[in-house]
């Protein structure tokens, strides 16, 4: 099955992301929900993509263990190649049915290798392994291990808590250390910030100079975040803005290609696919590029491959508009519908004191229903909304969490006075809305599933300096599905 520039299999979703880089293509093993009922071993399952926008699936890639064995269900881990040219894959291995000794379900690491070039995985049962002394047993998972050439070692990074401590702030990411991929010596913690509830999928690189760690968490908020520094040991610094996109994007780890880095998570779904529904576990895998800043921060935007893919122009203003109101409301709607996918590519020259300006997404012709990202200068951030939200009574004060936005669908931005461009790609009920190639924000669009695109002021001015259209175009979509190299950059 090929899907283009998302992927989700038939009749299942994708959890965590393993991604693997080797000679030019990506290998996205990832976990393989199914949301059966009753739950059946969970398996690793794999795509692969050339150029980020076509992916292709291979089925199952390291299966469950079976109902009997530590690993029924196999969860989240890393790939390494050692000098031998052998893959090592280590993994999260879970069954209900066994506990450990604080009586919840006991989480374990194990070890896989492949010689065929990661279609088939040998187990080594001899090799697992749980929580270290002075570690819950029922949290160890996630294993990442990296080559640290200077020390000579390899480096496993663990998602683990404390045994003791504030409950609710008892994260740490574990180390281990080995010389042979085979025996795991604990050590140090390799962070022990004592802020969070746990740190899952945990990552460590390093890019032209700076080191990166790379985790997501789930205390305050359900978000992948990241921390900087000059050293692999750090100090950890925390960028002024540290989230790689906002709730609906999680698990996020990441591979490089040449100069380039791309993160890949997953767009979570709804339950009951509504705007209203809880937020699921797993979702639909979505790539962000990430681009360094000279201060060693990352700016992050869907790649520049996708967005080319988008080449059909169906409507533009054919010069800029200016939309004014100084204590007031005002939006100009484009008289063409949207269809299923499209990609928004607007700019707006943003005057002093403007409250609010942005896009209007499947809105109505007269634009009072729609989906709204809206740019808030004085606040410094780009929110999700709609309108009108979910009534829980009837009246119009009733409205759904009683709040004036999405929770939790809002990034930090800064908006100076001038010109900004706001970057929106839909398909079907995905979203992703990028501020100046930098800041990313994604969703679900449910409950509206057409409409018109729109943009609008509140209480100042904006001139509409640019606001193109497009659909993927036909000749594309009927091109043959050949490797294409992803480009470098200059």
């Amino acid at each position: 099955m090929n899907q283009r520039g998302f992927f989700r299999p038939p009749q299942a979703w994708v959890g965590d992301v393993i991604p693997w880089q080797e000679d030019g293509t990506f290998h996205l093993f990832y976990l393989h929900e199914s949301r059966q009922v009753p739950k059946v071993g969970m398996p690793w399952h794999r795509v692969v993509s050339d150029d980020l926008v076509d992916f292709r699936a291979t089925g199952i890639a390291l299966a469950s263990g079976g109902p009997d064995s530590p690993d029924f269900n196999v969860y989240t881990g890393s790939i390494v190649v050692d000098d031998d040219g052998v893959h090592h894959v280590f993994y999260t291995g879970q069954n209900p049915d066994r506990r450990g000794a604080d009586g919840l379900p006991l989480q374990l690491v194990l070890h896989a290798t492949s010689r065929d070039g990661m279609d088939t995985w040998e187990r080594h049962p001899e090799h697992t392994f749980g929580a270290t002394p002075g570690y819950e047993t029922a949290d160890w998972r996630d294993p990442y291990v990296f080559r640290d050439a200077d020390a000579g070692v390899w480096r496993m990074l663990v998602t683990a808590r404390h045994v003791e401590g504030p409950a609710r702030r008892r994260g740490v990411i574990a180390q281990c250390v080995s010389h042979d991929l085979r025996t795991w010596e604990p050590v140090e913690p390799f962070w022990d910030p004592r802020r969070y509830l746990a740190h899952e999928c945990p990552e460590v690189f390093e890019w032209n100079g700076w080191w990166y760690l790379v985790w997501s968490e789930f205390s305050d908020s359900f978000m992948t975040r990241y921390r900087i520094s000059r050293d692999l040991h750090g100090p950890w610094r925390v960028p002024e803005n540290d989230t790689i996109d906002g709730r609906a994007y999680y698990a996020a780890k990441s591979a490089a290609r040449g100069d380039r880095r791309f993160f890949f998570g997953w767009i979570s779904t709804r339950e009951g696919d509504t705007d209203d529904g809880a937020w699921q576990w797993a979702g639909t895998l979505a790539v962000l590029e990430a681009e360094q800043n000279t201060d060693g921060t990352l700016r992050f935007h869907p790649p520049r491959e996708l967005a080319a893919t988008f080449d059909d122009r169906i409507a533009a203003l054919t010069s800029g508009a200016v939309l004014s109101a100084p204590d007031g409301y005002a939006d100009l709607i484009l008289p063409e519908d949207a269809p299923r996918s499209f990609r928004v590519d607007a700019r707006f020259d943003i005057a002093p004191n403007t409250t609010e300006c942005g896009l209007l997404l499947r809105a109505t012709a007269d634009g009072d229903q729609a989906y709204a990202l809206r740019l808030e200068p004085k606040r410094g951030r780009l929110v999700f909304d709609r309108w009108p939200r979910l009534t829980t009574g009837g009246e119009q004060w009733q409205i759904s969490g009683d709040v004036p936005f999405a929770v939790e669908l809002e990034r930090p931005v800064a908006l100076p006075p001038g010109e900004h461009r706001l970057e929106v790609i839909v398909d079907g009920d995905l979203c992703v809305a990028t501020v100046d190639d930098a800041v990313s924000l994604s969703t679900r669009l449910y409950d509206r599933t057409a409409g018109h695109v729109g943009a609008f002021v509140g209480e100042g001015t904006v001139i509409v300096t640019d606001l193109v259209v497009s659909a993927p175009g036909a000749a594309d979509e009927a091109r043959p599905r050949v490797p294409v190299p992803l480009a470098t950059t200059a």
